[in-house]
C-alpha cells in the first residue's frame, strides 16, 4: 500500500513538474527563459535553453553553440543580459506575443506590450 501512494505522489510530482516547465505553444524563447529564471532560478547552464529547444524548435541543433558566440557562454541568464538586451522596460513580466512560426528560434515582438502602462 505504501509504496503505491508513494509512486502516485511520485507520478503526480512528475506531472505537476512537466506542466510547471513547458514551454508555451507558441513561447519565444526569450519569453520562456525570463519565466523558468524568474521561478526557478539559473543553475549555471543552459538547462531552460536545451529543454524549450528539445520541445520547440528540435532541428535547431546548434542553437547553444550560436548564443554562446553572441556573449552567452555558460548559462540562461547571460542569453538574457547579453543576448535578448531588448526586452521592454516595465515593472512586470510581459505576455509572450508568440512566434511567428513553429520551430522558431527568434524572439517574439514585445515592442506593442512593452509601450502599456504597467
Amino acid at each position: 500500500m505504501t509504496s503505491s501512494i508513494a509512486d502516485a505522489v511520485e507520478a503526480d510530482l512528475v506531472r505537476l513538474s512537466r506542466r510547471l516547465t513547458e514551454p508555451g505553444q507558441r513561447e519565444c524563447l526569450r519569453c520562456y527563459l525570463i519565466r523558468m529564471l524568474n521561478e526557478f532560478g539559473c543553475n549555471n547552464t543552459h538547462r531552460w535553453t536545451r529543454h524549450w529547444r528539445d520541445v520547440r524548435a528540435p532541428r535547431a541543433h546548434a542553437l547553444i553553440e550560436r548564443l554562446q558566440r553572441r556573449g552567452a557562454c555558460c548559462c540562461d541568464c547571460e542569453v538574457i543580459f547579453n543576448v535578448f538586451t531588448d526586452y521592454p522596460q516595465t515593472g512586470r513580466l510581459l505576455p509572450c506575443a508568440g512566434v511567428s512560426r513553429a520551430g522558431s528560434t527568434r524572439p517574439c515582438d514585445l515592442q506593442r506590450w512593452g509601450s502599456l502602462p504597467g
